[in-house]
């Protein structure tokens, strides 16, 4: 792990939505973890990547066009981010092996500097081998986050309570009571 503290306001999503929250906004301004190797070295060490990937500029530049891709592919047209996401998948694949535990996978790179973007591509298939639909942008006009509605009743619509959650009730109260 890091010893440099993750700033973002949302983590612990899986790992294609994770990566997706390496931008958000704070005080009306767009943050960006990913900015230099050292917000890389944030993100492998909070998503358990460090021991296995470089944070280097090559690691840093392949994770943004996943993180381009994954963006077209949640939040625009179907087709347009498919194209992206399939782009950086053709750098790797899943080898089949036995263990002594039984069947298992194990991705493997081309390059090892694909590795993060490439598992990160490689979660959003299986978030929408899942459920698709549970994949969500926060509600809240002025949040970029997304998150994987686990609620029972798959109604989430804030990244958190706390922070969109409370400031949406706080401006519909501010409304309301502006009006009477």
């Amino acid at each position: 792990m890091s010893a440099a503290r993750d700033p973002r306001p949302l983590t612990g999503e899986p790992l294609a939505l994770d990566l997706l929250n390496t931008r958000w906004v704070r005080e009306g301004a767009v943050q960006d973890l990913l900015t230099g190797t050292d917000g890389l070295a944030v993100w492998l060490g909070a998503n358990g990547l460090d021991g296995r990937f470089a944070a280097d500029a090559a690691t840093l530049r392949h994770l943004l066009r996943a993180r381009d891709a994954l963006r077209a592919a949640v939040d625009g047209p179907p087709a347009e981010g498919a194209a992206g996401v399939d782009a950086v998948l053709a750098h790797g694949r899943i080898r089949a092996t036995l263990t002594a535990d039984g069947p298992g996978e194990v991705p493997e790179f081309r390059d090892p500097s694909w590795g993060p973007a490439w598992l990160a591509a490689r979660d959003y298939l299986r978030l929408l081998a899942t459920a698709p639909d549970r994949i969500r942008a926060c509600a809240h006009e002025s949040c970029v986050l997304h998150f994987f509605d686990t609620s029972r009743n798959g109604t989430r619509r804030w990244c958190s309570m706390a922070m969109c959650g409370n400031r949406a009730k706080a401006s519909r109260h501010y409304a309301r009571t502006k009006d009477a």
